[in-house]
């Protein structure tokens, strides 16, 4: 009787999975080897797909900015995330306020996010702190035509957009942390330094894997983000992996489905790589508590 309730509960979510995950996938590697328009069942061309993205310096160009923006802001959400949770787990009933008023970034769509976040440096809308670095630094910085500006201002905002996010987990992890240990280290005289580089963040190692995770699988996706935060993404080598998909596969007309699948899959692998390492300190942590 168990088994058969087992299997009504777990039925349908199974097969969401199979309809919205195993299917796409399968049919993902399929196009891959093939060559594939729209209305046409595709043709076999071998490893031509994989061939042809993997030589083409484009989707290179692609790889290193998407790997270079998951390694800074994976950093950057780790570091900012865990001050602010520090200074946010201090304010006793402010707490619930601040968080929440945090939330606000997390909870906005993306692209809808991009598009308030790049009027800040859009002149033509006001561009409030474009107009305060000119004044600070007496240069005028293109935003969006130039690399590294425009590659500082979507590492700001994707910052600005995970980290409430990674202040939550973090938190959560602050508050389980038990007193016994901060009070036998503050009676062995330890720094608040020391106490939570040695004491604190040792004790919260699953969390600040778990934000890891999540941060780098997060980022590896930007796709909508860079619709108004980089127009010429392709022209300045800003330009994502599925930016870099969306534009060979579905833009202006083109019908190139069997490229599209082919950096799909090359970009799963990459993605595995990636998360390897966390996703195995988090199955030896979980061995080890069970």
């Amino acid at each position: 009787m168990r088994r058969r309730e087992f299997a009504v509960l777990i039925g349908p979510s199974l097969l969401v999975m199979l309809g919205l995950l195993v299917f796409p996938l399968i049919r993902t590697v399929q196009w891959s080897f093939q060559q594939v328009s729209y209305g046409s069942p595709g043709v076999f061309v071998g490893l031509s797909n994989y061939t042809q993205a993997l030589s083409d310096p484009r989707f290179g160009r692609a790889v290193f900015f998407t790997l270079l923006l998951t390694g800074i802001v994976t950093a950057l959400i780790l570091l900012v995330g865990y001050l602010v949770a520090v200074g946010v787990n201090g304010l006793g009933r402010l707490r619930p306020y601040v968080l929440g008023s945090m939330l606000v970034a997390y909870v906005l769509p993306g692209v809808v996010g991009a598009v308030s976040f790049s009027w800040l440096f859009d002149s033509n809308f006001g561009g409030v702190l474009n107009l305060v670095i000119e004044r600070l630094t007496g240069q005028e910085f293109l935003w969006f035509t130039d690399t590294w500006p425009n590659r500082v201002m979507i590492i700001a905002h994707t910052v600005w957009h995970l980290l409430p996010f990674s202040v939550l987990m973090i938190l959560a992890g602050l508050q389980g942390v038990p007193k016994e240990l901060r009070e036998a280290a503050t009676i062995d005289g330890a720094s608040a330094w020391k106490m939570h580089l040695y004491v604190i963040i040792p004790t919260m190692r699953g969390i600040v894997g778990f934000v890891c995770l999540i941060t780098i699988m997060d980022v590896l996706r930007t796709f909508d983000s860079l619709i108004p935060l980089s127009p010429q993404a392709d022209a300045i080598g800003n330009e994502s992996i599925m930016f870099y998909v969306f534009d060979n596969a579905f833009r202006d007309g083109s019908q190139r489905l069997g490229l599209g699948s082919a950096v799909n899959v090359l970009s799963i692998v990459i993605i595995l790589i990636c998360l390897f390492p966390f996703i195995r300190d988090l199955l030896k942590e979980a061995k080890a508590k069970a």
